[in-house]
């Protein structure tokens, strides 16, 4: 597959992140606004946190709109610092920035080398590669499990009280007909 040797200049190594730069050099710097990309699940970050073990993660969303964007210099700091820093690249804000990473070739590229560079860390024990599990998404489960059981329920209660309404209704038809019937 040919390369595109004008995105092969914009991909850079800056301050321990992997940073998708636009191909015009004057852009670049420390206080360049870029947004963080998760090349894996094609997110993009919008907030970090804290794990169990104290260790950050940043939350992506797959709404570009969701996304915050960050100086280079703060991007860089919470790549470095994630749990899974073979995830995210930082890409600038700039439309031939992205025009290069989403359609030139950038997005394949930079997932080849963070992988590559993922293989290297395995052989590193410090950084866990998969993800710490938290406990809290048991307990989004129960809390949503909880309410639509409450939602089924009164759904069903609904329904019961209206089943008993009609059989009431039918009741005293058939004794307003039984007359009638037995008239003839």
């Amino acid at each position: 597959m040919p390369t595109n040797t004008q995105m092969e200049r914009c991909i850079a190594q800056e301050r321990g992140a992997l940073v998708f730069w636009s191909p015009e050099e004057e852009q670049r710097g420390p206080g360049a606004r870029v947004q963080i990309i998760d090349v894996f699940a094609l997110e993009v970050a919008s907030g970090f946190g804290g794990d169990a073990q104290g260790g950050l993660r940043l939350e992506a969303q797959p709404s570009m709109a969701a996304g915050r964007s960050w100086t280079l210099a703060r991007a860089a700091q919470l790549i470095r610092n994630d749990a899974q820093p073979h995830r995210w690249v930082a890409l600038q804000l700039d439309r031939r920035a992205w025009g290069l990473f989403w359609a030139g070739g950038g997005l394949q590229e930079c997932r080849q080398r963070l992988a590559d560079g993922s293989r290297e860390a395995q052989k590193d024990p410090q950084r866990p590669l998969l993800p710490v599990a938290r406990n809290e998404p048991w307990r989004l489960v129960a809390w949503t499990s909880l309410i639509w059981a409450a939602v089924l329920g009164l759904t069903i209660g609904i329904f019961l009280g209206l089943l008993q309404r009609q059989e009431r209704q039918l009741e005293q038809l058939r004794q307003r007909n039984a007359p009638a019937q037995q008239a003839r």
